[in-house]
């Protein structure tokens, strides 16, 4: 409590400082004449620029990194019982988010045809045309490379190996296998996203042990519920692209059984933590009150046939990972 309190305050006192600082530019006065002309032209001369480099990192789905790294990070925590060396931390985020981005740039490059045709990705670097292909091809690769090659020399090497893992993983079973043929897409392919606590583990411990297998498991059976509920929700983009996800292939009404099934799978799978004395009452407290709502969701969308539970349970699978992730982590340095 006491160190939540410590954060909380700091939290204050930086968002107080912030606002102080905002405060004081607005104060200053406006700029006239050829400064405006002045300040019009840099402008327009950095625009190009700064429209490269959000094409650039729009490749590397940074909201989809961000949820990867707060794994990583809540893993090395777990592991160390406690933050570990900023530096090492700053090295692995580095690495993961570069090992992340080199995934995901590759995995643009390969379905900018299907990109094409769904809705939801049709503003992306490639369908947009703002980048070219082969320009993103390089460019996912010199992250993969880079990537390695920071976590072997900043971190270790079985960190390194196990992030070049997941991307391999990413682009030759998920992207150019299993995403275009099974509706078991998901789940199989699901695992790449569930090495970042691996990563992080190893990057802490330079091992692998029980506990950290655990919390993989807690990412793969977390990722089809998730997914699934918004493939509920773009369905007719998935038709479209005929890409069989199991709304296309099963139906509707058979995704949401499985939605179902998987959130209590989910939910068994993070009592084992408690059970094998890896996590205390704290974390068995929050995991079954965060798990409970997921399944009342998931049986809320079996009975309501509307998208709304499926957009609700989609968003909330966000909140669930983030916030059980953050009561190891609390669990682990309280005790």
């Amino acid at each position: 409590m006491a160190g939540s309190h410590l954060a909380l305050a700091t939290a204050v006192w930086g968002s107080l400082v912030l606002l102080a600082v905002l405060a004081a530019r607005q104060l200053r006065a406006t700029p006239q004449g050829a400064e405006l002309e002045e300040l019009a032209e840099e402008k327009k001369e950095a625009g190009p620029i700064r429209q490269t480099i959000s094409s650039y990192i729009d490749l590397m789905k940074p909201h989809v990194t961000v949820l990867l790294l707060g794994t990583t990070v809540a893993a090395m925590a777990i592991a160390h019982q406690g933050l570990p060396p900023l530096g090492l931390v700053l090295a692995t985020l580095l690495g993961g988010a570069m090992a992340a981005g080199s995934a995901n740039c590759i995995n643009c490059y390969i379905d900018r045809d299907i990109d094409q045709i769904m809705g939801r990705t049709q503003r992306r670097s490639l369908p947009s045309g703002r980048v070219q292909p082969t320009q993103a091809l390089v460019f996912g690769i010199a992250l993969g490379i880079g990537s390695f090659l920071i976590l072997t020399i900043f971190v270790n090497l079985l960190s390194a190996l196990l992030a070049c893992s997941a991307i391999l993983f990413y682009i030759f079973v998920y992207t150019m296998w299993l995403k275009r043929s099974s509706a078991q897409n998901i789940v199989i392919g699901g695992a790449a996203g569930a090495v970042p606590v691996l990563v992080g583990w190893a990057a802490v411990t330079n091992s692998l042990t029980l506990p950290a297998i655990w919390l993989f498991a807690i990412i793969f059976y977390w990722t089809p519920p998730h997914f699934w509920a918004l493939s509920l929700l773009i369905q007719k983009d998935y038709e479209k692209a005929s890409i069989p996800m199991l709304p296309v292939v099963m139906g509707e009404q058979e995704t949401r059984k499985q939605i179902l099934l998987y959130s209590l799978l989910l939910l068994a799978v993070t009592m084992i933590l408690f059970a094998m004395h890896a996590m205390g009452y704290f974390y068995l407290l929050v995991a079954l009150v965060l798990g409970g709502i997921l399944i009342y969701m998931a049986v809320r969308l079996i009975r309501d046939q509307s998208k709304k539970w499926a957009r609700t349970l989609f968003w909330y699978s966000n909140c669930y990972l983030a916030l059980i992730f953050a009561a190891m982590v609390i669990d682990r340095v309280v005790h």
